[in-house]
């Protein structure tokens, strides 16, 4: 479950965010709890003002567990961030997030491209992106953006997810729910 970013939250991300598993893949890093509160007020202040989209993602009891973020908005198109708390790793919070966070963001923000720079050297965000049925890598679709990730050498591989190609995904996800006999809602 996803909910709009709040400052009383940020003792609990904070803690999450500053496990060594979790930090070094943050982009938004604090090193004290006191960055952090400034840093989610700018980035609240920066949402009001549509330079980006931020989420908090919230475990089955409402906890915050980490947060996920549509940033550098240009013509319609954004990067991708997103990090849970090491307890929740292997849990199926991070796809559930980013489905919804899809969902919102392509049918009510009108974002037609989720762009996501993924380090080669990352297992774990690979595995995660590769899960994902819609996202195609975009390191020859898109070399302008490929290459202002990778400005110096290729540490980063690019990934898509359009809004066509998702809407066709959740279509056809769909169609099978009814050709299986499950009721759909």
């Amino acid at each position: 479950m996803l909910k709009t970013r709040d400052l009383h939250e940020v003792p609990v991300l904070f803690e999450l965010m500053s496990h060594p598993d979790v930090f070094p893949y943050v982009r938004q890093k604090a090193a004290t709890s006191d960055e952090f509160y400034f840093i989610t007020r700018q980035t609240m202040d920066a949402e009001e003002n549509g330079e980006l989209i931020s989420r908090t993602i919230m475990d089955e009891y409402y906890q915050p567990i980490g947060t996920i973020n549509l940033f550098d908005i240009h013509e319609n198109h954004g990067f991708l961030a997103t990090w849970i708390g090491r307890p929740y790793f292997g849990k199926g919070y991070n796809k559930q997030a980013k489905e919804q966070f899809f969902n919102e963001l392509f049918f009510n923000h009108g974002i037609e491209g989720i762009f996501m720079k993924v380090r080669k050297t990352n297992t774990r965000s690979l595995k995660a992106v590769l899960k994902l049925p819609y996202a195609a890598l975009g390191n020859e679709i898109y070399p302008q953006v490929y290459q202002q990730i990778n400005p110096m050498e290729e540490i980063y591989d690019l990934f898509i997810i359009t809004r066509e190609h998702y809407a066709s995904y959740q279509q056809f996800a769909g169609m099978e729910d009814i050709s299986s006999g499950e009721e759909v809602s």
